[in-house]
């Protein structure tokens, strides 16, 4: 049986990974997550009495804790998705940015590489870390063209600063010491779970109970948008079959801008509940300043390539 520890996976895309992996018979979890407020142990519901499932309250930062789940539960990898991810709290609260996603990747990178050189023979050369990031951390691109995975970093906020800092982490980690290394950088996830902050979630909600749907400038900043499903199933690829030390870009190929996402939400509640708020709900959209650091229009991401079989050195998804 296959032993994965899996950081923040309470949250929205690890706890929906979580759910994945314990479909498979021959997989245990043990699951880390602080339950700060975007745990949900909701998420976890349908796995809660599953003996293949062990739930650890703690903080990545404690060192300790990460030295005695190494030792006791000998994972055969680790998938970190333990992170502060909001942009407008980073904006807000910079410090919880650099120490959950800079300090703690540092201390979850130090705890499983003293854990990784002991192990010895195959164990040691099946032993994977997969350190979970985000596109924001290549900036802006324009119009033209999408990020790569040799996009030069260019990070616009506290947070996509911070997991650019957690990103070379990660990266020096592999280049220094050899340790068997991969980066994911996502492109904006959606679906079950999703914290009520981000905007999916929030503009739903806003609409049904008839509230202002705050739209940053003039709403033409490009986001893709990936399914968390589709994000959680290429992670498991890239770590069955990527190559140590590389960077996997994935992505939904679905581009649009963030006035279309609304406008399409408020539409479909036209369909789905007449009843809740006014009718059409688009009279609820309500421009608003930019947050500080952005520079739109953002245009996003390499997509997922289902077409061709295995992965290769550098292969998007």
């Amino acid at each position: 049986m296959k032993t994965f520890l899996v950081t923040g996976g309470a949250g929205f895309i690890g706890g929906n990974f979580v759910l994945l992996l314990l479909q498979r018979e021959d997989v245990r979890v043990v699951n880390l997550d602080a339950l700060t407020y975007a745990g949900n142990l909701d998420t976890l519901e349908p796995v809660k009495d599953n003996p293949r499932h062990v739930f650890v309250e703690g903080d990545i930062r404690d060192r300790d804790l990460l030295r005695r789940l190494f030792a006791e539960h000998r994972p055969d990898c680790v998938v970190n998705f333990a992170a502060e991810s909001h942009v407008d709290r980073s904006i807000d609260s910079p410090g919880e940015f650099i120490l959950t996603n800079v300090v703690g990747t540092f201390e979850m990178l130090e705890a499983a590489r003293a854990y990784w050189m002991e192990l010895q023979g195959e164990a040691k050369d099946a032993f994977r870390f997969l350190h979970v990031s985000t596109d924001e951390v290549y900036g802006s691109l324009g119009e033209t063209g999408k990020f790569t995975e040799t996009t030069p970093y260019a990070p616009n906020s506290p947070y996509s600063a911070s997991k650019a800092g957690a990103d070379h982490l990660a990266r020096a980690y592999n280049r220094t010491y050899g340790m068997p290394v991969l980066t994911t950088n996502c492109s904006n996830n959606y679906g079950p779970f999703q914290f009520p902050e981000k905007l999916i979630p929030l503009v739903t909600r806003k609409a049904l109970a008839g509230e202002p749907l705050p739209v940053y400038g003039d709403g033409q900043q490009v986001r893709d948008w990936l399914y968390v499903e589709d994000h959680c199933r290429a992670i498991l690829a890239v770590l069955e079959g990527g190559t140590p030390g590389e960077v996997y870009n994935v992505g939904g190929d679905s581009e649009k801008p963030n006035l279309e996402v609304v406008q399409t939400i408020c539409r479909l509640l036209d369909e789905m509940a007449p009843d809740k708020g006014p009718v059409p709900h688009e009279q609820l959209i309500t421009f608003v300043k930019d947050r500080p650091g952005t520079r739109p229009p953002l245009r996003h991401r390499r997509v997922k390539d289902q077409k061709q079989p295995g992965l290769e050195t550098g292969k998007r998804f």
